[in-house]
């Protein structure tokens, strides 16, 4: 059994803060210590979380937007500070007409940080602490969560005229 179904029961989020904590505790990041090392583990875990936050993406778009959406992902890139980041965004029409930012699902591992974190264009930050498939699978509710709070933040700084499901009921 997997350690979210024995000491967590079906929550699938405390798992990946406890590893959160025990890192910082450790001054780990899965088992490594030396910033190359911890950008190795970071590159891995973007190449784990793509499909699943492409999916995520995609069930807005395909439920709040009526498929007029575009995912886009930005790949590995080096920031600024030397940190490392990786973001999967959706746009569609009405959001890009308002003037507002696209949802964004972000992976960020800055400089100063002691590990990777994930945030939104909105929102932030949750612990990015994911070595493999299960736990990527199981940052499924969190990404929705930050895609929905997004989305939600858009309307609140507009209108819910940029949700195409909300001004176009019948369609799709």
């Amino acid at each position: 059994m997997s350690e979210s179904s024995t000491a967590y029961g079906d929550n699938t989020t405390l798992p990946a803060l406890r590893r959160h904590f025990e890192d910082l505790r450790d001054g780990t990041h899965g088992g490594v210590v030396t910033r190359e090392e911890k950008e190795e583990r970071f590159a891995d875990t973007v190449v784990l979380l793509r499909h699943y936050a492409r999916r995520v993406l995609e069930e807005v778009d395909r439920d709040l937007l009526r498929g007029t959406g575009d995912v886009d992902e930005s790949g590995l890139t080096r920031t600024e500070d030397g940190g490392l980041t990786a973001s999967w965004t959706l746009s569609w029409p009405e959001q890009r007409a308002a003037g507002v930012r696209p949802i964004t699902l972000e992976a960020h591992f800055e400089r100063s940080f002691h590990h990777p974190h994930l945030r939104g264009a909105t929102v932030g930050e949750w612990p990015l602490n994911v070595f493999d498939r299960g736990q990527a699978a199981a940052e499924v509710p969190t990404l929705r969560a930050i895609a929905a709070a997004d989305l939600h933040n858009f309307v609140f700084q507009q209108d819910y005229r940029i949700v195409p499901a909300i001004t176009r009921p019948g369609e799709g």
